[in-house]
């Protein structure tokens, strides 16, 4: 049973780990909390649902172009709300992000109904059994989609000219400025890739759980957030660590406890985290001079 928890918790954890990165890519380079992140992760999945749907595309496609629009999507939104708001007060980018969310979902429930709409089948359910072990084939569509895009953002982050860019405007983007990087541009491909990989996540979830809303993305967005504080906000494989512990804490307390409460047990995470470390388990601290 433990097995098998693990196994259920790390498919949910992969998810959580896709919409966190985008939380912490944002939060490394402008130190800006994009709460309606949760909500491009809701986008993701109707633009995966009406391409399957109406367009008859496979999960591939139905993938990239959920993840090209998502991106697309975080671009618009980065260039209309956050962007005149560069030099305000946090708060005041804080309430920009909530009210950005409520407009996405509002829309979206406006556009395609609050009526909750079944996700096509595209994936076969075939189910293979190792040892007693049940590993069904979206659980290996969803490991292999996000360990890939995982590789594919730590060689654009590690390897390309974009991602040095990127590194150099996170530690301090007043200097990267001076050695010609174009900032706005480098923070308008943060969020295209974060938006990306959470428009990923949400065609993903579609298959998992095989129905969508225009509310779908409150609550995996708030446990994504928790994820990336988790590991330490600001950090790439902290994101990833966080997602995947997460989930599977959530599988084990829904296995051995019960599922009524397992969201309490992520946000009793929360508060310990902050409490006793508030930089995240690979986050490090800083001393400040006064």
């Amino acid at each position: 049973m433990f097995l098998q928890q693990l196994i259920n918790g790390l498919s949910l954890g992969s998810i959580y780990a896709l919409i966190a990165l985008g939380y912490t890519m944002v939060y490394g380079i402008i130190k800006l909390i994009n709460f309606a992140h949760g909500d491009i992760y809701m986008l993701g999945a109707y633009i995966g649902y009406l391409v399957i749907t109406y367009g008859n595309l496979g999960f591939i496609p139905a993938l990239l172009i959920a993840m090209f629009s998502c991106s697309v999507i975080g671009m618009i939104i980065e260039k209309i709300a956050y962007k005149p708001l560069r030099n305000a007060t946090r708060i005041a980018a804080l309430i920009t992000a909530i009210g950005v969310s409520f407009f996405l979902e509002y829309t979206t429930m406006y556009v395609m109904s609050p009526n909750v709409r079944t996700f096509p089948t595209i994936l076969t359910n075939e189910v293979f059994t190792f040892g007693g072990i049940r590993l069904s084939m979206q659980q290996i569509m969803i490991f292999a989609t996000t360990i890939s895009l995982m590789l594919l953002l730590q060689f654009i982050v590690k390897k390309t000219k974009i991602g040095r860019a990127m590194r150099a405007v996170s530690v301090d983007a007043d200097a990267a400025r001076l050695m010609g990087i174009n900032v706005n541009a480098v923070i308008s491909f943060t969020f295209a890739i974060g938006s990306a990989l959470a428009g990923a996540a949400g065609v993903l979830v579609g298959i998992y759980y095989n129905s969508i809303n225009p509310l779908m993305g409150v609550i995996p967005g708030l446990k994504a957030f928790i994820a990336a504080v988790f590991g330490g906000i600001g950090i790439i494989p902290g994101a990833m660590f966080g997602g995947f512990t997460i989930g599977v804490i959530e599988s084990l307390v829904s296995g051995y406890g019960s599922s009524l409460y397992k969201d309490a047990v992520v946000y009793a995470i929360l508060i310990l985290i902050l409490i006793i470390r508030p930089t995240g388990l690979l986050g490090k601290k800083e001393r400040t001079k006064v």
